[in-house]
């Protein structure tokens, strides 16, 4: 069932990109798509302040296993967003899973097969997927 919205999602993209076709086009589009969510999210600290941004060098101890480091990392982020924050975050991603999916129609590319090896990828890796 998840496979079909992955599917059915990349195919209305495809069916709406009239104007943006060109690699070029869907490329700097993505870009932008991802400035604004991140331009969303320092709003909401800077503008809104429902979140505050604390941080710090993370812990590190050489004692702690890989697998227990985790709970020693943080996020910096103090605080929950907002609805009105929220609302605006969940926009920008949407609207940067659309230029996403673009790019991969573009590409030929599946998105569902992208974030199937993705999966599977750090289920075998675990946590040195990210070394």
């Amino acid at each position: 069932m998840k496979d079909l919205l992955y599917d059915h999602f990349q195919d209305s993209v495809g069916e709406l990109l009239i104007r943006h076709k060109s690699i070029l086009d869907v490329l700097t589009k993505h870009q932008e798509s991802q400035t604004r969510v991140s331009r969303a999210v320092v709003k909401a600290v800077t503008s809104c302040g429902c979140i505050e941004v604390n941080s710090k060098k993370q812990p590190f101890s050489e004692e702690v296993s890989l697998q227990e480091l985790k709970n020693f990392m943080d996020t910096h982020l103090k605080g929950n967003l907002c609805e009105n924050c929220r609302d605006v975050i969940e926009k920008e991603l949407g609207n940067n899973l659309f230029y996403m999916a673009a790019l991969c129609n573009v590409l030929d590319i599946s998105m569902y097969d992208v974030l199937i090896k993705e999966y599977e990828k750090i289920k075998t890796l675990g946590i040195y997927n990210m070394f």
